[in-house]
């Protein structure tokens, strides 16, 4: 065989090598899951809770926390990132809670007491299973959808098939696909990925106001990416830029908690643009 040859093949092979450990070992990389036994007791300093579990269609069990608000005004549905359980994240219901909110946090599949075997298609439904239980006693206009890195992508799929007050996406990506192409763009991950999330193809269809906050020292998911998001639907989205903020510790930032604060009380107010430097009738041409 030629030298040549040979080596085509050993590239091919390593190639395709790479190509079945990706496809197989990609949960183990993209979930960082921590597992609870059934009768693990959730505790927090100053936090009223009631757990709760869902049957889904298929068989599993999606375990849920509600932390309860004095006189609520609505509902936060809070989507976690990719790693531990509910009994880390609970701490941040307190961020939502002292502005009268209650907060709903769920496992996805495979975390906490959560069971199933966890695809995309499948959280999705699970997400939807739940957004509907809350819409049972909720109206829709007091229910928030906060998604949190990973939850992003989810909360909005959910914000495009359903009509929540509004979507507040904190440390957003652009696409799961698109993200590891970051890292990998050699491989075919259009084929590869299970779990691609196109976060900008949900956004398009999102009719609420959306709020996007994300840190300018963020290493995992750049910056860069909301910017790009914060233009798909610009008149119905607000960028919020955290100066210095890394990915995992914007709650450690005094500006984030005014954010906070302001998009969960303000209200949108119609602006005048006739006498301004905007020319309203050009405008509607261009659109």
């Amino acid at each position: 065989m030629p030298y040549w040859a040979y080596i085509s093949l050993l590239v091919i092979g390593v190639y395709f090598l790479l190509s079945v450990l990706l496809f197989f070992l990609q949960d183990y990389i993209m979930f960082k899951p921590e597992k609870l036994s059934k009768d693990f007791q959730f505790h927090y300093e100053n936090q009223e809770i009631e757990e709760y579990n869902v049957q889904t269609r298929d068989g599993a069990v999606i375990n849920g926390l509600r932390f309860l608000a004095k006189n609520p005004k609505g509902i936060v549905f809070y989507l976690k990132g990719n790693s531990k359980s509910i009994k880390g994240w609970g701490k941040f219901a307190v961020d939502f809670t002292r502005h009268g909110y209650d907060v709903l946090m769920v496992d996805y599949r495979g975390f906490g007491k959560s069971t199933g075997r966890r695809t995309q298609k499948a959280v999705k439904r699970d997400l939807q299973v739940v957004y509907n239980q809350i819409k049972e006693n909720v109206s829709e206009k007091y229910i928030i959808l906060y998604g949190r890195s990973l939850g992003s992508g989810f909360a909005t799929k959910l914000a495009s098939m359903n009509n929540p007050k509004m979507l507040i996406l904190d440390a957003p990506y652009y696409s799961l696909t698109k993200m590891a192409k970051k890292y990998i763009p050699f491989m075919p991950l259009s084929l590869l990925i299970k779990f691609p999330m196109p976060t900008y193809k949900w956004l398009q269809y999102v009719q609420c106001p959306v709020h996007i906050i994300h840190g300018t020292d963020d290493k995992l998911i750049p910056y860069k990416t909301s910017v790009k998001l914060s233009k798909i639907k610009p008149k119905l989205t607000r960028l919020y830029t955290i100066i210095g903020g890394g990915h995992k510790n914007l709650n450690t930032f005094e500006s984030y908690h005014k954010m906070l604060n302001e998009i969960i009380h303000s209200k949108p107010i119609p602006v005048d643009l006739k006498g301004s430097t905007i020319d309203p009738d050009k405008s509607r041409e261009e659109e």
